[in-house]
């Protein structure tokens, strides 16, 4: 192999990229997104007439509106991918999924509320409870697999929605009522400060899909991709996979759990939905909407969901639960493996015939 030379016969060394522009060239379409999605509420401002000053200074508007949608739809993708790392990567099926995310947002609540404690001690909190759930759930692993597992953790749940609508707590959850009144930090206020709240939401979003892709792509994540394939097999190589899979568990529990904070500073009050196994069937449907296993199909799931429910009630009222169900009929019977899932499929298939085809005309 021949190094390029120029003319006065010195070799030419080839251009050496930084790493931000190795990174931009390799992540085009995340870093469109992200982009399109920072520029979203400047761009609706102006199409509404409403100049820039007012959408920084929080006025009223349709931007405003859409900004605090969108909100929603970045913890809940936050949530979804969580959910998808468990059962998607590491191959745990968990009926108590929702408990990570309450645990978060009551306990955000009843500090900021009831003890007054800054936020960054509350983010430490958050995050230690948000290990010690995962501790909670890997104590029983080694000893149970499958369905055994989902229903032991269905218990955990059920015994926690259980005791925040207890009377005996409501003074600090609100019982069936909710957790109300919480006050939030001037930084965060979503009501004075929302453009803010909308990018550190996206930001976090953001964050956690690309710390999620780094986990799944670095030898504990294969890991846990081998033991949800062939767990004997990860087992005989002489992996404990016990240790694999309550990595994925506390990751999942973490970010989980800093997505319920993020619900409880923005939501004005704590439900107890949050804690329900309903809320946890959410997740998993978001997860199959866009993709089991595809870390983005995840967050695609999410929007997906929460803009159909949003619009399809705004539009059709009682019908909407009926179109919705439909919809979801549909996706189940034509994109098997999700919107994402199944693009990704088609794309494989596409490559390979362009490369069939490119192989026929070159030997013709």
């Amino acid at each position: 192999m021949t190094t390029p030379s120029r003319s006065d016969g010195r070799a030419v060394r080839p251009e050496k990229r930084s790493f931000i522009a190795r990174w931009l060239a390799d992540n085009g379409l995340l870093t469109a997104i992200v982009l399109a999605l920072a520029l979203l509420p400047f761009a609706l401002a102006l199409i509404n007439g409403q100049s820039i000053a007012s959408l920084v200074v929080n006025e009223s508007g349709s931007a405003k509106f859409i900004q605090g949608l969108l909100i929603e739809v970045y913890i809940l993708a936050v949530f979804a991918i969580s959910y998808d790392l468990v059962l998607g990567v590491a191959g745990l099926l968990s009926f108590g999924h929702a408990m990570f995310f309450a645990v978060g947002a009551y306990l955000t609540g009843i500090l900021l509320k009831n003890f007054g404690w800054p936020l960054w001690m509350t983010l430490l909190a958050v995050i230690g409870a948000g290990v010690l759930q995962a501790l909670l759930f890997g104590v029983v692993l080694p000893r149970v697999q499958g369905i055994t597992f989902a229903l032991v953790t269905l218990g955990f749940a059920a015994v926690f929605d259980i005791m925040i609508k207890s009377r005996e707590l409501a003074a600090w959850t609100g019982a069936d009522v909710g957790l109300q009144g919480i006050p939030r930090p001037d930084l965060l206020n979503p009501n004075t400060q929302r453009l803010r709240f909308y990018f550190v939401a996206l930001a976090f979003a953001v964050a956690v899909y690309l710390f999620y892709r780094r986990f799944v792509n670095s030898p504990t994540g294969r890991v846990c991709v081998a033991s949800r394939e062939n767990p004997d097999r990860a087992k005989m190589l002489g992996y404990n996979i016990f240790y694999f899979q309550l990595a994925a568990l506390t990751i999942a529990s973490i970010t989980a759990a800093l997505a319920g904070m993020l619900n409880a500073l923005y939501k004005p009050i704590v439900s107890p939905e949050i804690a329900s196994l309903g809320f946890t069937v959410d997740g998993l449907l978001m997860v199959l909407i866009g993709g089991i296993g595809t870390l983005s199909g995840a967050m695609v799931g999410a929007g997906v969901f929460r803009l159909m429910d949003f619009y399809f009630a705004k539009w059709f009222g009682e019908n909407a639960s009926f179109l919705i169900g439909v919809i979801y009929v549909a996706i189940v019977l034509f994109l098997p493996y999700g919107i994402v899932g199944t693009w990704q499929r088609r794309s494989i298939s596409r490559r390979k015939g362009w490369r069939r085809l490119l192989w026929f005309t070159r030997e013709s």
